[in-house]
C-alpha cells in the first residue's frame, strides 16, 4: 500500500512538473507550431523568420507563408498592391496603419489590410509573435517597401 502511495505521488509529481515545464516552454519564445523556417533580414528590425507554406502558387494566385517575430522585432513601413490578410497564431503583436493608432494582435485575430495601405507589423516587446500572410493576387500584387519603422515610432506607437 505504500509503495502504490509513493508511486501515486511521483506521478502527480512528475506530470505537475512535466506541465510547468511545457508551460515555461511556451512563454519563453520556442519554435511556432508550423516550424521558423529561414532567418529574414532584408525590411525588418530585428529578428525575424519565413516560412513558404503554399509552393505552388501559379495554382491558386495566393502566397501563404508563415512568419515568427523575435521579442520586439517588427517588419519595415510597405504597401501590397492588392492587399493583404494576416491570420494571427500565436504570441501577440502589433498591426499598424500610418497616421492611425495601432491595434493589439493575438492568436485567433485576423486582419484584412486593404490594397495600397501603408503599415507595418511585429512582435510586443516581451513576447515572440507568429502569423499566416497571406497574399492574395500574388501575380500581380506588388510589395512596396517605404522605409524602417524607427525605434521612436515602435515605441509611440505601443504606448
Amino acid at each position: 500500500m505504500r509503495k502504490i502511495f509513493f508511486l501515486v505521488v511521483a506521478t502527480l509529481m512528475l506530470t505537475a512538473c512535466n506541465n510547468q515545464t511545457q508551460t515555461t516552454m511556451k512563454e519563453n519564445n520556442t519554435e511556432p507550431v508550423l516550424g521558423l523556417g529561414e532567418v529574414v533580414t532584408d525590411n525588418f528590425t530585428g529578428k525575424a523568420w519565413l516560412k513558404y507554406l503554399s509552393t505552388h502558387p501559379e495554382t491558386t494566385d495566393c502566397l501563404i507563408y508563415n512568419v515568427t517575430f523575435a521579442p520586439a522585432t517588427r517588419n519595415y513601413w510597405h504597401t501590397h498592391s492588392e492587399g493583404q490578410i494576416l491570420i494571427c497564431t500565436e504570441g501577440e503583436g502589433y498591426y499598424q496603419e500610418r497616421g492611425r493608432t495601432k491595434q493589439l494582435l493575438k492568436s485567433g485575430d485576423v486582419v484584412h489590410i486593404p490594397a495600397a495601405t501603408e503599415h507595418w507589423h511585429g512582435a510586443t516587446p516581451n513576447r515572440q509573435f507568429t502569423h499566416i500572410g497571406i497574399t492574395p493576387k500574388a501575380s500581380v500584387n506588388q510589395v512596396q517597401w517605404i522605409g524602417e519603422v524607427t525605434d521612436e515610432e515602435y515605441n509611440n506607437a505601443i504606448k
